[in-house]
């Protein structure tokens, strides 16, 4: 235990962590063991029937509170979820002040979320943590045309998804979500990109979609059954065959302690 402990005294090296062209996406494979995933997971589905909310294409629990589009009424989260977020926070650095709202999400094999930004309620910093099924989230820029009727995110306050909006591929990228991994994106990536996972069994990671964490790529290869041209030189498929679970940790900077104030 005192080796796990000793793990998490220090903070992360950031730079070594991020992927792709974009220095606002940061991708940190094993970020907790696998006992620890174990006990969230654990902790997760204790949670009462009543903290389940069903979507049209997932379920989730929200923690910390009801977010609006003037701020947070907060709620308490349970000690489980704080010592990971207080970890997040310690390890990154990247957060102003404690995490304060966290969405669980439950996806099965055939579920995703459509394209989507968290919206400006939020700090513009997320942190993503992957529980127990791989999975690719992609990127799109964000067509500025449109961006003038996006506010708070209804995905980001656990209502309901935001439509689709199609954008230009160009620029567009994907990366490899392996279990116990944490994701975090920020800045150019949170303002100017949107977000979303493909609602399909079967996931493509080949050139086209520009996965640009390949290494986590290989690692698949040697855990998952994986078909395709390992140099990626031809479509590399892989099968969603569990759920899987996040953990999409955030800070609303504005808190509300009266509903009235709104």
């Amino acid at each position: 235990m005192e080796e796990e402990d000793g793990k998490y005294e220090k903070g992360l090296d950031i730079g070594v962590h991020i992927v792709g062209s974009l220095p606002t996406i940061i991708y940190i494979p094993d970020f907790i063991y696998q006992s620890e995933q174990s006990q969230l997971l654990h902790d997760i589905y204790e949670a009462p029937a009543s903290r389940w909310k069903s979507l049209k294409n997932r379920r989730l629990q929200n923690w910390g509170g009801v977010v609006h589009e003037k701020g947070l009424l907060p709620q308490p989260m349970p000690s489980w979820l704080t010592k990971t977020t207080q970890r997040i926070c310690q390890k990154t650095g990247l957060f102003p002040s404690a995490i304060n709202h966290v969405l669980i999400n439950e996806y099965l094999p055939d579920q995703g979320i459509m394209p989507h930004q968290d919206g400006p309620a939020y700090f513009p910093v997320v942190a993503i943590l992957s529980l127990e099924s791989p999975i690719t989230i992609e990127f799109t820029p964000h067509p500025r045309s449109k961006d003038k009727d996006l506010s708070v995110s209804e995905t980001a306050i656990g209502q309901q998804d935001s439509p689709s909006i199609n954008s230009d591929e160009h620029d567009s990228f994907s990366i490899l979500l392996m279990p116990r991994s944490l994701l975090i994106f920020k800045d150019h990536a949170y303002t100017d990109y949107l977000h979303g996972i493909q609602d399909s069994v079967s996931l493509n990671l080949d050139k086209a979609r520009i996965v640009v964490n390949t290494a986590q790529v290989m690692e698949l290869k040697e855990t998952e059954l994986l078909h395709g041209d390992v140099n990626m030189s031809q479509s590399i498929m892989f099968r969603r065959t569990s759920k899987r679970v996040s953990l999409t940790c955030r800070l609303v900077l504005k808190v509300h302690k009266n509903l009235f104030k709104f």
